[in-house]
């Protein structure tokens, strides 16, 4: 029997960045959400580990031996001897390298299937160990809830009950590496900016208050992302032009760019005057929760 899981686009809706480590890891304090869309995964078990990449976006998703979906389960089963793995089916419709850690969320996935196919409890820890192997923003994405994370994005806050923001998710068409984003900041190894993000019990739960107070906030990893790609502001012009626009801002290291509205009739035409006006970029109306 297949089991089956979606794998939801993750947005920062702020992106402190509080120091670099002299690792070399940067220190962020993200408040991130989920929207009601991303790629979908599938496991058929009792197989030698597989992946097909199968949807829209498939053909920019990198080598297959790459993706971090096997990454994940390889990195369960150092976890747990005797995993039963199988062939994982990816459909890919998010955006590649866009800011929407799609890689992750699909990582995530996989390790909830394979959770789900070996009787693993939700919170087993080892499901976040292998989640903290795989990649940074993984963890993050296993309960796909909205919370803040900390550090290098495995050191997460408890979940948050945050209203629904309407919302226009919009990607101009332009990959954007995050590395080069990083590097771009300059920020030396060692270095402590210290944190001014607000914590959990400043988060308002009313959607006027949150998005007055995200308003205050900011994405530190958006100029120079917009310096890499231009095409960020062209695209957080185009959507704060659009009617009934409370918000607009760039989404972890770019080139997504989301806009947040009053009501989900104003994102939905938002989405389809972008769409039309621009008809090589991708855009999307959603709730983020």
């Amino acid at each position: 029997m297949p089991y089956i899981d979606r794998a939801p686009a993750k947005i920062n809706l702020t992106l402190h960045v509080a120091g670099r480590r002299s690792d070399g890891w940067h220190m962020l304090e993200s408040l991130v959400v989920f929207a009601g869309f991303g790629d979908t995964l599938t496991l058929e078990p009792d197989g030698p580990l597989a992946l097909d990449v199968a949807g829209p976006t498939a053909a920019k998703a990198g080598p297959q031996d790459d993706n971090l979906v096997l990454k994940a389960a390889r990195a369960l089963a150092a976890e747990v001897p005797g995993l039963t793995a199988g062939r994982f089916v990816l459909t890919k419709r998010l955006p590649v390298a866009a800011g929407l850690g799609g890689g992750s969320a699909d990582a995530a996935a996989a390790l909830r299937l394979l959770a789900r196919a070996n009787g693993l409890a939700p919170h087993d820890r080892r499901l976040y160990a292998a989640a903290c192997a795989t990649g940074a923003d993984v963890p993050v994405c296993l309960s796909h809830c909205a919370r803040i994370m900390r550090g290098t994005g495995h050191d997460l806050g408890p979940p948050l009950a945050l209203p629904p923001l309407p919302a226009v998710l919009v990607n101009p068409g332009v990959p954007v590496a995050t590395v080069g984003v990083f590097r771009a900041l300059a920020i030396p190894p060692g270095t402590d900016i210290g944190s001014d993000h607000p914590a959990e019990d400043r988060i308002p739960g009313s959607r006027e208050a949150l998005i007055a107070a995200l308003t205050g906030l900011r994405n530190d990893l958006e100029p120079p992302a917009r310096a890499l790609a231009p095409e960020v502001g062209t695209a957080i012009e185009a959507v704060a032009a659009t009617a009934g626009v409370r918000l607009v801002r760039m989404s972890g290291s770019g080139a997504t760019v989301f806009g947040l509205y009053a009501t989900p009739r104003d994102a939905s035409r938002a989405a389809a005057k972008l769409r039309a006006a621009h008809p090589g970029w991708w855009a999307r109306a959603t709730l983020l929760r």
